[in-house]
Formats: structure tokens, sequence, C-alpha cells
């Protein structure tokens, strides 16, 4: 799986991006065919209260998928794209086995 962290507006410090990828890694236990994961951080309207987003794109042999979120931080915003991203890979993988 290759990981690519991306920080937009701003400078990830290395505690973050180790969590990016120690959340990210997890992704490999639902799915073992993940190529790849982009994960986008960036600041939105910096005045705003809530105003971190994270936008991870995971793409497997046959798909892709998509979730961003806009949380107060970007741990929090991480942990709910990667919800959203957990759940979509768990409905591609019920319609691999229906068919």
């Amino acid at each position: 799986m290759n990981l690519r962290i991306q920080s937009i507006n701003f400078d990830a410090s290395q505690a973050l991006e180790s969590y990016v990828t120690k959340k990210t890694k997890k992704l490999n236990r639902l799915f073992d065919d993940i190529i790849n994961v982009e994960v986008y951080l960036k600041v939105v309207k910096p005045e705003a209260a809530a105003n971190k987003e994270a936008s991870i794109k995971t793409s497997v042999s046959s798909a892709e998928f998509f979730a961003s979120k806009v949380c107060d931080t970007f741990e929090e915003a991480v942990d709910l794209s990667l919800e959203a991203i957990e759940r979509q890979i768990v409905k591609f993988k019920e319609k691999l086995i229906k068919k």
C-alpha cells in the first residue's frame, strides 16, 4: 500500500503525519488489495472554528473510495473520513461476495 500525505495551506507536523500513517495502515485489515491511499489535509477559512478538512482517496484494483470531512481538529477529521472509507469498503466487499 502506497501512502501519500499532502498538507495544503500549512505545514503538517511529524506527529500529525505519524497519526495519519498509523490510522490508514488499519485499512489493510479490511481489504488486502489496497493499492494507494492519498490523504489531503487542508485548512479552510482560518477564521472559522471547524476549519480542518481531511480528504482521503483510497484505490483498490477495481474501485476507488473517497471521503472528506471538516472538523475542529485534523485527527477528528481523519478519523471520521476513515470511518466513511471503511463503510464503503465493507459495502464493496459485500457486493463482491454476492457476485
